[in-house]
């Protein structure tokens, strides 16, 4: 993309040497903060090395071929890159993909869904410092550098320029709130504009915004996560779970993220004694996995019986259990499989919301809470509709959620409108494909 007119070149460099010279400063601070979260999960001490632009010899199976490099930072963004990726394998099988992440979910996710492929390879970037991003480049040689959704890394762009590989960011999403943030650093983000080839944005209101920050060949693809499909196995092990709780109504809680869960539970609590939720099972899948034990721990503080999900085994869910803790990795789609009516988190504190698009790939009513402004042009169309609920707090949420347990006819009508609305967005893979094409 072409820099906005009146780009000082010479001041952008300046910011970004400071840029760069904090994130060196920093570094001692990031690693250890690394290691310190490693010690709840084991993955953040894997594969450091990388981190900095170390990297192992490329397999020789895979050295002969051009790598298309996809960028997918965290579990929603490798969730949402799934059919970008299986269409490149498919459209190009002479190449292989280069996979990489930031985060360790990110990778067990990534691992999951394509570990048993012999073209992809999985690796972290680097922290975005030109040296380093100058390493990762040299090593892999890749012929198109695919960003997913929201990662604009200043530093690793310029590099990519130098080097002539086309950078597209793919499925790109950019909230009000983020435009706000990214004006303050518009010298950093007018640069990284100009090393863009294109942008494939998911709504007009993104592309919009995306133009605002110095954006010039912006064009509209949708959504990727609509074209993503449930795993037979998965809704297989959601089936096999769902008869584990046997005929239970089932509210789950995905995606939470921290604070969420102490007020559901507290909400929960005082609704014990009520008959009316006496039979009720909640399911609670937090959004990061070191908060498992906590989430196990709370429920228990709040005489709220839990079960851990990897606990369950094949035996049934004991009626005492009030609480059923989703404490898998990758098993998302079965936890919509298994429920009944699915709350969205991350969205009862002011933390952005969450993807709304897998519970209605399966069918699924949605609730979601007043903070969704991440996600706020797919939560209006949804809420408009009828596939999705917005709720003020957590009590209107599991009130709602009893009145929908209730009333068969309306939450099936609820789900039929939530897969139409799915299947209605979908075919954002083939239009990011030819958005890549060219430069491929």
């Amino acid at each position: 993309m072409k820099a906005a007119s009146g780009f000082d070149a010479g001041r952008a460099w300046r910011i970004r040497l400071l840029y760069s010279a904090a994130w060196w400063l920093a570094m001692p601070l990031v690693l250890l903060r690394l290691w310190r979260r490693g010690s709840k999960e084991p993955g953040y001490r894997q594969h450091v090395a990388e981190r900095i632009g170390f990297y192992p010899p490329v397999a020789p199976a895979l050295a002969s071929r051009k790598f298309l490099w996809v960028h997918a930072v965290s579990v929603g963004e490798t969730r949402a890159a799934e059919p970008l990726i299986a269409a490149l394998l498919d459209a190009y099988p002479e190449h292989a993909v280069l996979l990489t992440h930031m985060t360790a979910t990110g990778r067990a996710t990534g691992q999951a869904l394509f570990g048993k492929s012999p073209r992809v390879l999985q690796c972290f970037l680097p922290y975005d410092t030109g040296w380093m991003a100058g390493r990762f480049l040299r090593h892999f040689s890749p012929l198109v550098c695919v960003l997913m959704e929201t990662e604009v890394w200043p530093n690793l762009i310029v590099q990519c320029a130098r080097r002539k590989v086309p950078v597209v960011l793919a499925n790109a999403r950019l909230s009000e709130r983020s435009l706000r943030r990214g004006k303050r650093f518009s010298t950093l983000m007018t640069e990284a504009a100009s090393g863009m080839s294109c942008v494939g944005a998911q709504t007009e209101a993104d592309a919009a915004r995306l133009r605002q920050l110095g954006g010039d060949n912006v064009q509209v693809t949708g959504n990727l996560k609509f074209d993503v499909t449930p795993a037979p196995a998965l809704l297989a092990v959601g089936a096999a779970m769902r008869e584990q709780i046997g005929s239970r109504p089932v509210l789950l809680c995905a995606s939470t993220r921290d604070g969420e869960e102490e007020l559901i539970l507290e909400a929960l609590y005082k609704r014990s004694q009520d008959a009316a939720y006496a039979n009720l099972l909640v399911i609670i899948v937090p959004r990061h996995p070191q908060r498992f034990d906590e989430v196990a721990a709370m429920a228990t503080a709040k005489g709220l019986p839990p079960l851990r999900r990897t606990r369950l085994g094949g035996q049934p869910v004991p009626p005492q259990v009030k609480v059923l803790v989703g404490d898998s990795m990758g098993e998302m789609f079965a936890y919509y499989a298994a429920c009944d009516v699915a709350f969205i988190g991350g969205s009862l504190l002011p933390m952005g919301g969450q993807n709304l698009i897998e519970a209605f790939a399966v069918g699924k009513p949605v609730l979601i809470g007043p903070h969704t402004f991440n996600f706020s042009d797919i939560t209006e169309q949804a809420i408009a509709a009828g596939a999705a609920q917005r709720v003020s707090d957590v009590g209107q949420m599991l009130d709602t959620a009893l009145q929908l347990l209730q009333a068969g006819p309306q939450r099936q009508a609820m789900g039929e409108r939530a897969i139409h609305f799915a299947q209605l967005h979908r075919g954002a893979t083939a239009r990011t494909m030819a958005l890549l094409a060219p430069f491929i």
